[in-house]
């Protein structure tokens, strides 16, 4: 076991360590009756990433004194099942139990493939737990998620993370040894994890491993931020002067001075630029540094582009000097941007966010019965076509991301939105 993963490792072995998920596993919780009493019925855990799914599943089997087979949508197929199907029926002949076959991201299966499943599951063959994050209600043939039970697994909270990792700590056995974690970056990894104990348990690993080969025995800040980090393939071409050209292009743009960015664009074409990859940098600045202003100006970037793709150089030149001079001159505003950045930074800040469950899709009755959709209020049924309702979830309401200027075609948005904020009782924009 300590060649595994850390997250292998610490999976929790009863339905006491799984943190999260208390609306399963409460005292008085439904689905926990039905482990506990060893006689589990088929079911769908329908849930995000790392929340406990697959362990679940586990713990349902092992309760129960059932074989566990594990099977995977995105590499197992028809004859996979058949055959769990065949060892499946021979135990129960053979009086040697029960078998529960874990199929994960079953959503992947094809409909002829969740055919494939329904005799076993019909006649208690198997008791079958699919495992996905798509809305079952979508992703599942009726006549399969007819006979199974769906039960919606929740992300986790920041504290109940915090908790998986702490217990890693402090296993001398399964978890890690020979580190120590400081509580801000014991914090921050909770936090950043977006409530996925696997991707949690992961980092840790990663961050100890890092911590060691720097020669220290105590995680920080810095080694949690690598471990979590995204790696970024940067694009390139050879030559700085591709670089310093269409950057002097872009500022030019941004700086409002035509005869400049005609100067640049000019210089790249007589280079052999690919105008594709300049017409593409100004349907950018269209929304970068020109936006609501002018929001024109992402029209006639976009004409650019595809006059391109139509024409090509050189008579393509007309179309890049046309949307070159448009957006040189229009008025400039970073609204977009900046929202960009602030929606970005709320999103990190509030990592695992559950939609609210008036906001929730509601197509099926079986979804109303998780509270999806109740308490919806539709703008149509007011006079305004406004409606006094909350649209981000708990804990963020009332934020603030888009803070317009009142520059150009701008300031007509602003105008709007003050009534708008008015109504949803939202704070000033300015």
């Amino acid at each position: 076991m300590r060649s595994a993963p850390l997250a292998a490792r610490m999976r929790p072995r009863d339905l006491d360590e799984v943190e999260g998920q208390r609306h399963l596993l409460g005292a008085d919780a439904a689905f926990r009756a039905m482990v506990e009493s060893g006689s589990p019925v088929s079911m769908i855990l329908w849930g995000p990433p790392g929340s406990g799914k697959t362990t679940l599943a586990r713990l349902v089997a092992k309760v129960g004194e059932a074989r566990f087979e594990q099977l995977s949508a995105t590499s197992a197929g028809v004859k996979d099942v058949r055959e769990v199907l065949a060892t499946a029926e021979q135990r129960g002949e053979e009086g040697r139990g029960r078998t529960v076959l874990f199929l994960d991201e079953i959503h992947r299966f094809s409909k002829s493939q969740q055919d494939a499943l329904l005799p076993g599951v019909e006649d208690g063959v198997i008791t079958l737990i699919g495992a996905t994050t798509e809305n079952p209600f979508f992703e599942v043939n009726s006549p399969l998620i007819s006979r199974a039970t769906v039960f919606r697994t929740e992300a986790l909270g920041p504290g109940d993370v915090a908790a998986v990792l702490q217990r890693a700590l402090d296993d001398p056995m399964r978890g890690i040894s020979g580190v120590t974690v400081t509580a801000e970056a014991l914090a921050v990894l909770a936090e950043r994890s977006g409530g996925d104990a696997r991707l949690a348990l992961n980092a840790l690993e990663v961050a100890a491993a890092i911590a060691t080969g720097r020669g220290r025995e105590s995680v920080e800040v810095d080694d949690v931020a690598e471990a979590l980090q995204r790696r970024i393939v940067r694009y390139d071409r050879a030559g700085d002067r591709h670089y310093d050209v269409i950057s002097a292009f872009i500022k030019s743009l941004r700086g409002s001075d035509p005869d400049a960015a005609m100067y640049w664009l000019h210089t790249m074409i007589a280079a052999g630029e690919d105008p594709k990859f300049i017409a593409r940098r100004m349907v950018i600045l269209a929304s970068e540094d020109v936006g609501l202003a002018d929001s024109a100006a992402l029209g006639v970037a976009l004409d650019a582009f595809r006059a391109v793709e139509i024409i090509g150089l050189p008579e393509a030149s007309f179309a890049l000097s046309h949307a070159a001079i448009y957006l040189a001159a229009a008025p400039k505003s970073d609204s977009v941007k900046t929202a960009m950045g602030a929606a970005g930074d709320l999103v990190e800040r509030t990592a695992g966010a559950e939609v609210p469950a008036h906001l929730r899709s509601a197509s099926f009755e079986g979804e109303r019965a998780f509270g999806y959709g109740v308490g919806y209020d539709s703008p149509h049924r007011h006079p305004d076509g406004l409606a006094p309702q909350d649209y981000l979830p708990e804990g963020v309401t009332g934020a603030i991301v888009f803070r317009p200027k009142r520059i150009g075609e701008e300031a007509d948005v602003a105008d709007g939105l003050e009534h708008i904020d008015e109504v949803r009782g939202k704070p000033s924009r300015e």
